[in-house]
């Protein structure tokens, strides 16, 4: 029996026959099982208290707060009530987690305390519905791109964390499905390192008991990538139109490609700073700024000779010229912003 290991259930409008039975087993396992009524519905006291009676600890929702909000709840009720913790695992009550599985996540938390747990699921498998593997596919792809981080199951459900990395946890934005991704964005800011457990795949009936809305919560989750979008092309849109202004201006300058060059990359690394520092990565440590001029100016002698030099060559092809050679810039610039230059204290 795990005395001091903490399995957590978020559950909204549960299917009896799938949560009765996954608390049941998790029981002969787990002397603490805490399940969030994450709802009050009259319909489902019902097996809210059924689920009580079997040794369940359950805390109820008056309203339907989320899935984030849920196992926050969670986590509030363990960290305030029980001071010796060997792990927390949260998991999904419509059986897709295995016992064998929630077992396997919580031993390797046990076993890595300064590390965040993640059962990850096999999507290249038959029985996976092609919404969860198109889906888990972009998000892999969209970690890996603009996070830095490379995980095969950025949405499962089933994660563990030793008492200290609940602590850094509990206070993650986001009430709906974006809390889980928010925790894997917290972790690589932190520098909690992320530990894959994998564990089988399990769908049942297609996985049509799960509350995930393709549009509304693929919204709320994407939504935190957009900013990144946004901040990258409209710096390099500035810069691009303040490059042709300036290029019409110096045109008779043998060097004009280089001068224009620079004075909008000044121009627009100023802006480019405030609106990473304010809406992309929303922190700065003390040397931020030093930092970030210092790889404006690099990138920026590096863009003035390249295109200055290219652009002798092929006067005509000057502006294409400018686009393909910041394009590759901006894109090293914003992984060294965002390993190097804003990486917290």
């Amino acid at each position: 029996m795990y005395d001091n290991t903490f399995i957590i259930i978020p559950s909204y409008q549960p299917d009896r026959d799938l949560l009765v039975p996954v608390i049941k087993g998790l029981l002969t396992t787990f002397k603490n099982v805490v399940v969030v009524d994450d709802g009050g519905q009259e319909e489902y006291k019902e097996i809210f208290k059924e689920v009580e009676s079997l040794g369940a600890i359950v805390l109820i929702h008056y309203i339907n707060a989320g899935k984030g909000r849920a196992i926050k709840t969670a986590l509030n009720y363990i960290l305030n009530n029980y001071p010796n913790i060997d792990a927390i695992v949260t998991a999904d009550g419509d059986g897709q987690h295995l016992l064998e599985d929630i077992i396997k996540v919580a031993d390797a938390t046990i076993k890595n305390q300064t590390s965040y747990i993640l059962g990850t699921r096999d999507f290249s498998q038959k029985q996976v519905p092609m919404k969860s593997s198109f889906g888990n596919r972009i998000t892999r792809n969209v970690f890996k791109i603009f996070i830095g981080l490379n995980i095969t199951d950025t949405q499962t459900g089933l994660r563990g964390m030793s008492k200290e990395v609940a602590e850094e946890l509990y206070s993650v934005k986001g009430e709906r499905y974006e809390y889980e991704t928010n925790a894997l964005i917290m972790c690589k800011e932190k520098d909690i390192p992320i530990i894959e457990e994998e564990i089988k795949t399990v769908y049942i009936n297609d996985n049509d008991s799960s509350h995930f809305n393709p549009i509304k919560d693929s919204y709320i989750i994407y939504k935190l990538f957009f900013k990144y979008i946004f901040a990258s092309l409209s710096s390099f849109l500035l810069d691009i139109l303040l490059f042709t202004l300036f290029l019409k201006v110096y045109k008779d300058n043998i060097n004009a490609a280089f001068i224009s060059t620079i004075i909008a990359r000044i121009i627009s690394s100023f802006y480019n700073y405030l609106i990473n520092s304010k809406l992309v990565f929303k922190k700065k440590n003390k040397t931020s700024i030093i930092k970030y001029f210092m790889l404006v100016i690099i990138q920026m002698l590096a863009s003035a000779t390249i295109v200055n030099g290219l652009a002798k060559i092929y006067p005509k092809y000057v502006l294409i010229i400018k686009i393909i050679v910041d394009v590759i810039i901006f894109i090293v610039n914003f992984v060294i912003q965002r390993e190097w230059v804003f990486k917290g204290e």
